[in-house]
């Protein structure tokens, strides 16, 4: 089974690629924001408990998110890997997820680190807050903060990763056939 952690600061581009990874290699995909909304939409058990938690304006508990995963994996028994996009974005959640995929016989392949220069991030962020509408994308000092959280908040998760010897660095940088091109070279060498 192919599982792919597909990781990068805001900007690198892991949206693009994670569709197109999820073509070639067939691939379900697990953003954490799908699966929240879709097991609050259908009133699971999980769902409502998330629900109560945001509600309230706090942060969905990392114990709810690994359960809607765990529900999530039980659906796609038969799929040939998953790729996580947006998660995890801390050590105690890739412990976590190391923990549920163990129990359920399978393990992360690798994580694959789209490495883009920090004013490449920031023109990418300006160009998609044009064309999406999206706020956050639109105002430099956001932007800024959005790549400063991730670099001291999340970044750390690569180590994680580094210590089991599944952190794979590639270049984030050039046109999006050219990223793909290398993701595909390290899929292609790990999925033989």
């Amino acid at each position: 089974m192919l599982n792919l952690v597909l990781f990068g600061p805001p900007g690198a581009g892991k949206g693009t690629q994670s569709e197109k990874l999820i073509e070639k290699y067939q691939l379900v995909h697990f953003s954490t924001g799908d699966i929240l909304r879709s097991e609050i939409k259908n009133g699971t058990k999980l769902g409502l408990e998330a629900k109560s938690f945001m509600d309230k304006g706090a942060l969905v508990p990392d114990s709810v998110v690994i359960g809607m995963i765990g529900s999530k994996l039980d659906q796609n028994k038969s799929a040939k890997g998953f790729i996580f996009d947006g998660f995890p974005r801390t050590t105690a959640q890739a412990t976590a997820l190391d923990k549920l995929l163990t129990e359920k016989n399978t393990e992360i392949t690798a994580m694959l680190a789209l490495e883009v220069e920090h004013d490449e991030l920031v023109k990418r962020l300006l160009n998609r807050g044009t064309t999406s509408g999206r706020s956050d994308d639109q105002n430099p000092a956001v932007i800024e903060n959005r790549i400063a959280v991730y670099n001291k908040e999340t970044a750390p998760v690569i180590k994680h990763y580094d210590a089991r010897k599944k952190f794979k660095s590639i270049s984030g940088m050039g046109s999006i056939s050219d990223i793909f091109a290398n993701l595909s070279k390290v899929i292609d060498v790990l999925n033989k």
